[in-house]
């Protein structure tokens, strides 16, 4: 942790004032008497004294430095009240006006996010409708962290944003306690050719939790390129029901087109290995709260929360189920697909990798 520095306070600056007009002890002694950097005891003697001349109290030569003491001016004095108004006269003018100080702007914002606009709908139309007032200018993050700052709570302000919550996501992410998982191998030792989707075979791997009391999930699978999802229920989120789960969905695939999948950092991926060894995969691992490099699978469990909101328990859901609902999302035409559907770019593939191969495999189908 770095050093953390502070202010004089009132009682160090009597206590100089003290030290000085009493001893007149050297920078250094005064220094180690109140237990500062030597430093900022001559900073401060060099801000706070002040020379008062013999014949009027309330005057101050314009350049003492010239001046010597004598019959006309006296020595220097240093005044704790007198330098502390003045230190707290310098921390009033060095402070930046804050942008919501100004009650025009902060009259305007205020009536915005409850029309449903977004702090970049309202940072850009500020600028359209002020061009020539700079004073009406706010950037949507200061914004964001105005909205969510405390003096702001009582407004309730945090409801209006489209992904508001009662606290904001650090922007990078938040940081993991350690590694949890046995020779993981980050996202980033991944081939650039996988991230283009343009490979197929690679797979994003991930778990879709039941409500409580029930311990079951659902393990799922999706292929990046043809977005085909696989998914089976486990009994409980360990790493051996896991592991158990994935092999039953990747043995009956064709091994050229299973070459590997990439993870969340869930503990429930920490026996990746067993799975690997069997089957001759590869293991990746996104980034901690890096949701988005797995955007594949996490599209793909919205749809299956369509059928299974959360708060729903899988107690009573059967693998005959599960595979109906895999079914209708892998029969549904995708836009970026070019209006086809999964299974059918799945069976594409897996028949272009036979015809490569000259092998009289048949494709796996996505339902089973």
């Amino acid at each position: 942790m770095g050093q953390r520095y502070s202010h004089l306070s009132s009682d160090e600056r009597i206590l100089i004032e003290k030290l000085h007009g009493e001893r007149h002890p050297g920078v250094r002694k005064i220094a180690e008497e109140i237990g500062r950097d030597k430093s900022t005891v001559s900073r401060e003697l060099r801000r706070g004294l002040w020379f008062a001349s013999n014949e009027n109290g309330s005057y101050r030569p314009y350049r003492p430095k010239r001046l010597k003491t004598g019959a006309w001016t006296s020595g220097p004095f240093y005044s704790a009240p007198a330098a502390q108004g003045k230190a707290d006269l310098r921390r009033r003018g060095s402070r930046k006006p804050r942008r919501m100080d100004s009650d025009r702007l902060r009259a305007w914002v205020l009536d915005s996010p409850r029309r449903g606009w977004s702090p970049e709908l309202i940072e850009g139309r500020l600028k359209a409708r002020y061009a020539g007032d700079p004073s009406m200018r706010i950037g949507h993050e200061c914004l964001y962290r105005w909205i969510y700052a405390k003096p702001q709570r009582a407004l309730d302000l945090r409801q209006y944003p489209a992904r508001g919550g009662k606290r904001r996501t650090r922007k990078k992410g938040r940081k993991t306690k350690g590694p949890r998982i046995p020779m993981r191998v980050p996202i980033a030792d991944r081939p650039e050719a996988v991230g283009s989707r343009k490979g197929f075979g690679h797979f994003e791997s991930d778990t879709v939790v039941g409500a409580a009391p029930s311990r079951r999930c659902v393990n799922t699978q999706v292929e990046r390129r043809s977005r085909g999802l696989f998914a089976r229920l486990v009994d409980d989120k360990s790493a051996s029901a896991t592991a158990r789960a994935e092999y039953e969905i990747f043995k009956d695939i064709p091994p050229a087109a299973r070459v590997g999948r990439t993870w969340d950092n869930g503990t429930e991926a920490s026996l990746h290995m067993l799975v690997d060894e069997a089957l001759g995969m590869l293991t990746y691992f996104a980034d901690p709260y890096g949701s988005w490099q797995r955007g594949g699978n996490e599209n793909r469990n919205g749809r299956i929360r369509r059928y299974l909101p959360k708060g729903t328990g899988f107690e009573d859901l059967a693998q005959e189920d599960l595979d109906a609902i895999v079914g209708e999302i892998n029969d549904t035409p995708m836009k970026l697909l070019g209006y086809e559907t999964p299974n059918e770019v799945w069976d594409e593939e897996i028949a272009r990798l036979q015809s490569k191969a000259a092998s009289p495999n048949t494709s796996v189908a996505l339902t089973n």
